[in-house]
């Protein structure tokens, strides 16, 4: 296969791949999630086989199934016959990855985003301070953690004192 086709391949594959959304929290790609790692494109006996690696959010995710299948059903529907899904564990996922596009699309879904990493735990390896948690509904820092998970384990459940509604954080990790 010709190099150039390859990348070419490629670029669609992972096109294809990125259009593919979290089980979990729908509004968010894998993407966006920043679960979609890598793409690669091979030729085996003349046609395209292509292999799509992904990191799930924990170890122990249970949507990482559900991308699996979504991920080969998207690339055998666009003609992709030959279709390897690794999941790959190292290095370990982090919010860090996630996009500000994705960020933008959880607080508009209603979902606090994450901050960054080295504002939760310092640059430094120390623990950070945080200033709270703003409500994704009305914009206030008076909120308070009402269990540490939420409707999946990325997420923890808090409360807006200033609006009253409660709505999940996704958890810095």
């Amino acid at each position: 296969m010709d190099v150039t086709l390859a990348k070419d391949d490629e670029r669609r594959v992972w096109a294809l791949a990125a259009t593919v959304c979290d089980p979990e929290v729908p509004v968010l790609t894998i993407e966006d999630l920043g679960v979609l790692r890598s793409v690669h494109v091979a030729d085996r006996d003349g046609a395209p086989a292509v292999t799509v690696e992904i990191t799930p959010t924990y170890s122990g995710c249970p949507a990482i199934d559900a991308m699996h299948d979504d991920i080969v059903t998207t690339l055998t529907d666009a003609g992709y016959d030959d279709v390897t899904v690794r999941t790959v564990l190292a290095p370990a996922w982090t919010t860090d990855w996630m996009s500000e596009a994705g960020k933008a699309k959880l607080e508009a879904f209603g979902i606090a985003p994450p901050a960054p990493r080295s504002a939760v735990h310092g640059g430094d390896g120390r623990v950070g301070l945080g200033l709270g948690i703003r409500c994704p509904h009305c914009g206030s820092l008076h909120t308070r953690e009402v269990s540490h998970f939420g409707s999946t384990s990325c997420k923890a459940l808090y409360v807006c004192q200033k609006c009253g509604e409660p709505f999940d954080h996704f958890k810095a990790h």
